[in-house]
């Protein structure tokens, strides 16, 4: 093992210099004018981070359209990715997964009864464009996975790391996982470290305060993962709206947990704080679930023992699982999926959404001159 890593090292490491060598001549471009970045004279927020997958960025986004949805009419604009589509795409009731991705499509349907609209577009200047164009009463646009999208110049730029996985003690692609070095936070309006545990203590909070030393206009928040009841994955195969509740499976009972995200660990580790045994179908990110998948995940399951045993699967996996004609109908019945939503009240005394509100008036009407200049 330890031979390993040095070899993963000597043959990393170069590459990651070279790579770091890259990112620094773009951003230098950026910021001298070389490159330009499009401003707006509406408020543009980027959701984002600096390092690859797995920081909770879909659950943020959320709360942030949740919180501003009564305030403005807001269009969230995403690449999406692993889409089966190219170029422009705004949703509609007749959209699917395969057409603007997993990520938008959850979001569109959680928020498009109340007047969010949600496009996709490999270029955001072009997205934010066509989102105004067609529908010209959007007066706020939420950019998610786009801080590394310099192009457009947000009005409020978030960025999201992961507690476990703090971005100063990591290095760059491929050597670690970050997509920017650690001075990209600089960028930053608000700093989230995401999927704290409930147990933090005021000294880690401090710990992680002074490694990131933001600068006196920065915000930096701690938020945690608040997982919902089990929902049926299919809700027509409960017409009286009943079904399975983890506090009431015995050690007798199993949880299959199939799971197509960057980092499934704190899910796993929640489903664990129960009884009930739990094994794993874990697959790549935004993974497409193949018909052979599916069987597959069907012989696990039938292989499994237990009184009571039902699947468990998170929700930007359960939009793909849901359109999958490949699912067996043998598992209908027992498929769920586990809502998460991002906590604030027991890390901070401000919240994220409180701290956009207090930050976007004046930073707005700066970029609205700007815009208009």
């Amino acid at each position: 093992m330890a031979k390993s890593k040095i070899l993963s090292a000597l043959l990393l490491y170069p590459i990651s210099k070279v790579y770091g060598w890259g990112v620094a001549v773009r951003n230098a471009m950026f910021n001298r004018g070389m490159l330009t970045q499009h401003t707006f004279d509406i408020p543009v927020i980027v959701v984002g981070n600096i390092s690859m997958g797995g920081s909770g960025k879909t659950p943020h986004t959320e709360y942030i359209v949740d919180a501003l949805a009564s305030q403005f009419h807001i269009g969230v604009l995403s690449r999406g990715y692993k889409r089966r589509t190219r170029g422009f795409v705004m949703a509609s009731p007749d959209s699917t997964p395969d057409a603007i991705g997993d990520e938008p499509y959850q979001i569109y349907t959680k928020f498009c009864n109340r007047g969010v609209r949600v496009a996709v577009c490999e270029d955001r200047v072009k997205g934010i464009n066509m989102m105004r164009k067609l529908d010209p009463a959007i007066n706020l646009i939420v950019l998610d996975d786009a801080f590394q999208h310099r192009y457009v110049k947000p009005t409020l730029a978030v960025v999201l790391m992961e507690y476990s996985r703090p971005a100063y003690a990591d290095k760059l692609l491929p050597y670690g996982r970050l997509r920017e070095p650690v001075t990209a936070l600089d960028r930053a309006d608000i700093v989230v470290v995401t999927k704290c545990p409930a147990s933090m203590t005021p000294m880690e909070a401090r710990i992680i305060r002074t490694n990131l030393n933001l600068m006196p206009y920065q915000r930096l928040l701690f938020s945690g993962f608040r997982y919902m009841p089990l929902v049926p994955l299919f809700p027509e195969e409960f017409p009286g709206g009943h079904g399975a509740q983890l506090s009431h499976l015995t050690r007798a009972d199993s949880i299959l947990a199939v799971t197509g995200v960057a980092n499934p660990r704190p899910m796993i580790k929640y489903l664990r704080t129960y009884k009930a045994k739990v094994r794993i179908k874990r697959y790549s990110d935004h993974h497409h679930f193949s018909h052979s998948d599916m069987e597959s995940i069907l012989s696990k399951f039938t292989s499994m023992s237990g009184h009571t045993k039902i699947l468990v699967t998170t929700e930007k996996d359960a939009v793909r699982l849901r359109h999958n004609p490949c699912f067996p109908a043998e598992l209908r019945r027992c498929s769920y999926y586990l809502p998460v939503t991002v906590s604030f009240d027991e890390f901070n005394t401000e919240t994220l959404a409180g701290d956009i509100m207090q930050m976007l008036p004046g930073k707005t009407a700066a970029y609205a001159n700007q815009a208009n200049s």
